[in-house]
């Protein structure tokens, strides 16, 4: 059969841009206008099968251009696409990905592209929400950022003036696969949203004392439910959190240490539990961390929240061409 030759019309800062996030079940997208600032957003749940999920974001985008035309006078330029996996720059394919494996080694990037006609720009999740909050977060104003994202799993992204820092394989960043102990558990299966779960269970299972938390009245309880109960005061859930921070501090340290970093932007769902978790991770870092390292950077929580990973995917869009 022959290949009709797609022509992509190339990106314009002046234009207006369109960012999409994929996670396990949802589907997040961000029209933004010319100037780079959030018009709308849209959200649906994810079609995780590759024959339904093209045409899935090939409509939303439309709808999407649409709205720009007639709303913003502005036609759309590019897309960006934040998926939860590695995504090799080289290949524009996804070679891992532990919460949509049936985009492994997909065209994604090329099946969009000629199913719109539209420059895409595919990035890792972490990457795009750093991007985010560099440009219009809570990294604003800073020259080099590290930005960790965590929530059902660990990742993270550096931005070093204003640049994302890729690595020779497009895979820097994976924050989650730092040891944190002397076993050689790595963060993401000590920290990450199931495992916070998981070591909770265990705990509630072989500690009578801890069955007078809230926790152990719900079988089904998420990391979620420990944030919440820690803020309601909840002696347990407040240790759990408390010892998750410790974890997630003893990386930040070699963060610090390793990087001499302007700021640490810590964002996903389990950043939720806000200062309760913020404060023991700033503890332990400061107490890994050479002082002078650590005197000079700011650990602050992510502002941007559900929204980062779209938006971010779409101001790397925006801003595509400077950036190669």
């Amino acid at each position: 059969m022959d290949t009709e030759e797609t022509v992509i019309r190339p990106a314009s800062p002046a234009a207006s841009h369109i960012g999409v996030a994929l996670s396990h079940n949802l589907l997040r997208a961000t029209l933004l206008d010319s100037s780079g600032t959030p018009y709308t957003n849209r959200e649906m749940p994810l079609e995780r099968d590759t024959a339904a999920l093209i045409p899935q974001i090939a409509e939303l985008t439309r709808s999407l251009q649409s709205e720009a035309s007639s709303s913003l006078s502005s036609p759309v330029s590019g897309l960006g696409i934040g998926v939860p996996g590695l995504v090799n720059p080289s290949t524009n394919r996804i070679e891992i990905s532990s919460d949509l494996p049936a985009l492994v080694g997909f065209d994604l990037h090329g099946e969009l592209a000629r199913a719109l006609n539209l420059p895409v720009t595919l990035t890792n999740d972490a990457n795009a929400a750093a991007y985010a909050e560099y440009q219009i977060g809570a990294g604003r104003n800073s020259r080099s950022l590290f930005y960790a994202l965590i929530g059902n799993g660990i990742g993270g992204a550096l931005i070093i003036d204003g640049r994302p820092w890729l690595g020779v394989s497009g895979f820097a960043g994976e924050f989650g696969y730092m040891a944190v102990d002397a076993e050689g558990d790595v963060l993401e299966a000590v920290a990450s949203a199931p495992n916070i779960v998981r070591r909770t269970r265990e705990r509630l299972a072989r500690d009578s004392t801890s069955s007078l938390s809230k926790l152990a009245l719900n079988r089904n309880f998420t990391a979620a439910d420990i944030a919440h109960e820690a803020k309601e005061g909840d002696d347990f859930a407040l240790l759990m959190i408390e010892r998750t921070g410790r974890y997630i501090g003893i990386a930040i340290a070699s963060v610090i240490n390793l990087l001499n970093i302007e700021r640490i932007v810590l964002g996903g769902a389990v950043m939720d539990a806000g200062d309760l978790i913020l404060d023991p991770i700033i503890r332990e870092a400061k107490r890994r961390s050479f002082q002078p390292c650590f005197d000079a950077t700011q650990i602050t929580l992510a502002t941007l929240g559900n929204d980062a990973v779209a938006l971010g995917a779409g101001l790397l869009a925006r801003n595509a061409s400077s950036l190669t």
